[in-house]
């Protein structure tokens, strides 16, 4: 009796991380764009391709139709075969080709076999590179996020110092350009509210299920379960929180690497390296030590204190935790922004590239998303040990909301080389991981479009 009372406290606790923890609105993982660029930039697979010729979706998808509805056919396959829950789509929802319709519906048909936001825009642009490298002809015009986001979070700090051009068909564009782009565009709404309990309606018609964990609510944090994998945790989290299985991030890495192969090997370069870049995000976004833990630092047992705390009239601690938790994950976000910099030769080091397992099928969950849950303890305390306690530990600050206070932590660094140096040595790991994780990926996709 005692042990289901316990089970069930703890069910109740992770139940109320699932939304806060993961609920909040910044959750995109700082910034894959300036990494990617950093990272991807000495591959010959793109600085010797040559550029690519601007190509809106509409003309690719009408070129390659009849092969769209078989990749698409061996995309569910795989998924239902490979990805644990992973929701079957609708018959209704599978691709079929059908030159008569028109650009409109052919696009949205394509939109609904991926189950990707209908409302997504999708548009033809580029994220400069913070360097200044030549991505793009000159003359072409300047644009706002809000262009092409459909999420509101043009305050986030990690899109403050973004610069974005718009493209037209027949531009030539430099293929690192376009990848490293794209990394971030899956952040800009193409996951939101697909779920049966968010509240647009759409998600109902897409057959996931009810969202498994974050706030449905909020469109920003309904793409969570898209960007996180809790494939790590241990026995009884699992035991009271099956919910903590559930993931698409696995099934959205393969549903763009094979469309970029796709593309890449029927001569449509300019989508085969966005759709690689689409890829790379999901890739990227396991990197991070707190996509992959839903607590770091924290074992089942002291969940489990602190609810019991909770039910006996006493929420302090556990709610201190959530927060805590909740900054110290965008925390690591706002310092890979901050730190990015210093990071470049660890992340352009090609070393470690060949120390990983061949690429396979569980490369994302047994190779990327197990070395962040590892580097996860660590990250935890190096965050406690060196930022001010009422941010990461007593959390008696509410960071999300509050920028001017995210703001301070420049100045902070500032003042103190040492908690700088620690600092940026957790950052520094990260983007190693991030950087050889996203070059082994891309070679594999690369090598599949039989480029090179």
């Amino acid at each position: 009796m005692h042990s289901k009372q316990r089970l069930n406290r703890l069910r109740a606790l992770c139940l109320t991380l699932a939304w806060c923890v993961v609920g909040t609105s910044a959750w995109a993982g700082g910034n894959h764009a300036q990494a990617s660029y950093r990272a991807l930039e000495g591959m010959p697979e793109l600085s010797q391709a040559p550029r690519a010729v601007v190509e809106s979706l509409d003309s690719f998808l009408r070129a390659q139709e009849k092969t769209l509805e078989a990749l698409l056919a061996s995309q569910e396959a795989w998924a239902m075969a490979t990805v644990e829950y992973y929701p079957a789509l609708p018959d209704a929802l599978a691709f079929v080709a059908n030159p008569q319709r028109s650009d409109e519906a052919r696009r949205q048909a394509f939109l609904a076999a991926l189950r990707i936001a209908p409302n997504s825009k999708l548009s033809l642009f580029l994220e400069l590179d913070a360097k200044g490298s030549d991505a793009t002809q000159p003359g072409n015009d300047a644009i706002s996020l809000a262009d092409i986001s459909t999420v509101a979070q043009y305050s986030a700090p990690q899109h403050a110092a973004k610069r974005f051009v718009a493209l037209k068909p027949g531009d030539l564009v430099s293929p690192l350009a376009v990848l490293a782009t794209a990394t971030d565009e899956p952040a800009y709404g193409l996951d939101t509210f697909l779920w049966d309990d968010n509240p647009n309606g759409w998600g109902r018609q897409y057959g996931l299920g009810n969202q498994p964990f974050g706030n449905p609510a909020s469109p920003s944090a309904s793409q969570t379960p898209f960007g996180m994998g809790f494939f790590h945790e241990d026995r009884l989290l699992y035991s009271v929180a099956p919910w903590a299985k559930r993931s698409m991030v696995q099934a959205r890495y393969y549903q763009y690497s094979s469309l970029a192969a796709l593309a890449l090997r029927t001569g449509h370069d300019y989508w085969g390296w966005r759709f690689a870049g689409l890829a790379l995000h999901y890739l990227q976004s396991l990197t991070h030590p707190y996509h992959v833990r839903l607590a770091p630092g924290e074992s089942s047992a002291k969940l489990l204190a602190y609810n019991t705390l909770a039910r006996m009239g006493l929420p302090g601690p556990r709610n201190t935790r959530i927060r805590a938790i909740t900054n110290q994950r965008l925390l690591m976000d706002a310092l890979q922004t901050q730190l990015l910099h210093k990071a470049q030769k660890t992340l352009q080091t090609q070393d470690k590239d060949n120390s990983y397992p061949e690429w396979n099928d569980r490369y994302l969950r047994n190779v990327v998303a197990a070395q962040a849950a590892a580097l996860a303890d660590n990250a935890q305390r190096t965050l406690l040990e060196t930022l001010p306690a009422e941010w990461v530990a007593d959390a008696l600050i509410d960071l999300q909301p509050q920028d001017a206070t995210m703001r301070l932590l420049p100045d902070l660094l500032a003042q103190d080389p040492t908690r700088r140096a620690r600092l940026q040595g957790l950052v520094t790991e990260w983007m190693g991981n991030f950087g050889a994780h996203s070059r082994n990926a891309l070679r594999t996709i690369v090598k599949s479009g039989n480029r090179y």
